[in-house]
């Protein structure tokens, strides 16, 4: 079956429907997510958006914090492009219902790591979830929107696959329909990738099962670039518990005056101080290496995080969220501090786009993490990757808006009249366990060249188990996303050992220092 569409939009995060409702009034579009609406990472987010609401606050001020975060390797050009970008997309939100948590009648706005100044604006500490639910709650109602949830991308349909002469161009997508089993075509004149992160490539993670890549990796076989994909951020402060999956406590708790402290048994005093003089407010990639240079230095399974010098009354106010999990799991934050350790938390480049979110496939669009703008550098800012999807999200409706209609040839079907049931399914399960393990171990917060060549070696011989399974048998979503996942994590290797110096999320043992000029890593695919 092919259905016929104005765009499509694959994702269903904030970036994807935030797209879907600038376009809806003119284009039938469709959202095309591998589950439900709300199961993305933007859900997931707890601390909020940032942007300059405050009269004490200015846009050099976020530009800078965010270019200092970034370690040289932020674009100018974007970045004044997504802070300028921000209080819009806040009164956007705020008009369609969001329910931003409020001080006096006004906007509270919290601070976190790497900010100068209280710029967050937040819905407690469940910001990406009220978000999500209020945009799910419109794209519902609203006409022109059709949407197919359980529905997982296989690929990218282009000219130059079709060998159909003339420009390259995106045509459209095929997506297996986890209800039927059956691939479907997709023919749109213009496409939107929307997909998110890679988190899942790693071990541990606070993104949530969908995050496996799979824009990046369609994007990379269609024949556009990549930048930047080393730059892999590890949440300093994920909470450790044998009961918690990976259950993120938000950048806002240090924001808030939490402090890091090494446990009892190993003096139970404040480390930070002695890593960087932000201490618990310095940007996220200094804080993760500073835990996780206490843990291996001293043994230690985790760290903790203690807020307990705020009443209950305050915490109960802004932490709900995080104060009911914890004390689901047996911990009073209240009184008692919060163990914690890093996760891989957000992938920091993608697939590079202009600043009308447009890659290098005519046709093709990306928006949020699972681009490369240009804003996040060598490490994201702290509340800028919301900011980015809707920002981005809206430039490239109005790209697409302005576009001159191109029609579409019409497409084949999927051919599958040539595999089979897979016999060994344990074979993708037991690969998915490899290389989420060996890339925590290989290709974690401190990596070596020789961690970075065993693991390039592992993702070789894994590229040509999975090839040969998706050349032979029926497709599954655990099929494509190992196969996405393992082309990401190749990206990643391969971005590693090109960057010979340690800069923002990057750091070598073997390139300790700082090279210069700083210059971002571009991948360039052979050709599609």
């Amino acid at each position: 079956m092919t259905h016929d569409f104005d765009v499509l939009i694959v994702g269903s995060g904030l970036a994807g429907l935030s797209a879907a409702l600038h376009l809806a009034p003119t284009h039938r579009v469709a959202v095309i997510t591998k589950r439900q609406l709300i199961d993305g990472a933007s859900a997931w987010a707890q601390g909020g958006i940032a942007a300059v609401l405050a009269e004490t606050d200015s846009f050099d001020a976020h530009i800078h914090d965010t270019l200092v975060a970034g370690a040289g390797l932020c674009d100018l050009a974007a970045t004044r492009f997504v802070v300028e970008g921000a209080p819009h997309a806040i009164a956007w939100l705020r008009g369609l219902g969001v329910p931003f948590t409020l001080e006096n009648g006004q906007l509270h706005l919290t601070r976190e790591g790497g900010h100068g100044a209280r710029r967050i604006a937040h819905v407690t500490d469940a910001t990406g979830a009220a978000v999500q639910r209020t945009l799910i709650e419109v794209v519902r109602s609203t006409p022109g929107i059709t949407l197919f949830e359980h529905h997982t991308l296989v690929d990218l349909i282009t000219a130059r696959k079709l060998g159909l002469p003339g420009a390259q161009r995106c045509l459209g997508l095929y997506a297996l329909d986890d209800a039927t089993d059956e691939v479907l075509t997709f023919r749109a004149p213009q496409t939107i990738l929307a997909t998110g992160g890679a988190g899942k490539v790693y071990l541990y993670t606070t993104n949530p099962d969908t995050a496996t890549g799979d824009g990046i990796a369609a994007a990379w076989r269609a024949g556009c670039r990549v930048g930047n994909m080393e730059f892999i951020q590890f949440h300093p402060t994920c909470l450790y518990h044998p009961h918690a999956k990976s259950y993120l406590i938000s950048e806002a708790v240090r924001g808030e005056g939490g402090l890091l402290k090494l446990p009892e048994s190993a003096g139970g005093t404040r480390f930070m101080p002695e890593h960087d003089d932000r201490a618990e407010l310095a940007p996220r990639d200094v804080v993760a290496r500073a835990i996780d240079f206490e843990m291996k230095k001293r043994g230690l399974d985790c760290v903790y995080l203690d807020i307990t010098h705020q009443s209950p009354a305050f915490l109960h106010e802004h932490f709900p969220n995080i104060l009911a999990r914890c004390a689901e799991l047996g911990i009073d934050i209240t009184k008692e501090p919060i163990p914690v350790v890093p996760a891989a938390h957000y992938t920091c480049g993608g697939v590079l786009t202009d600043l009308a979110g447009r890659t290098d496939l005519p046709g093709l669009f990306a928006v949020g993490e699972t681009t490369c703008t240009g804003l996040h550098g060598a490490n994201r800012l702290a509340s800028n990757s919301l900011l980015e999807c809707m920002v981005f999200a809206r430039a490239a409706a109005q790209a697409i808006a302005a576009a001159p209609a191109a029609p579409v040839p019409e497409l084949p079907r999927w051919d599958d009249s040539r595999v089979t049931d897979a016999d060994e399914c344990v074979v993708i399960s037991h690969n998915w366990d490899e290389l989420r393990r060996f890339m925590w171990d290989y290709v974690g917060i401190v990596r070596t060249n020789k961690r970075l060549e065993r693991a390039a070696h592992r993702i070789t011989l894994l590229q040509t188990e999975i090839n040969e399974f998706y050349s032979h048998f029926h497709v599954t979503r655990d099929l494509l996303e190992l196969r996405n996942l393992v082309q990401v994590a190749s990206l990643i290797v391969r971005s590693a050992q090109l960057r010979r110096e340690s800069r923002g999320l990057h750091f070598s043992r073997d390139y300790p220092e700082l090279a210069a000029p700083a210059a971002p890593t571009i991948l360039v695919p052979p050709v599609a």
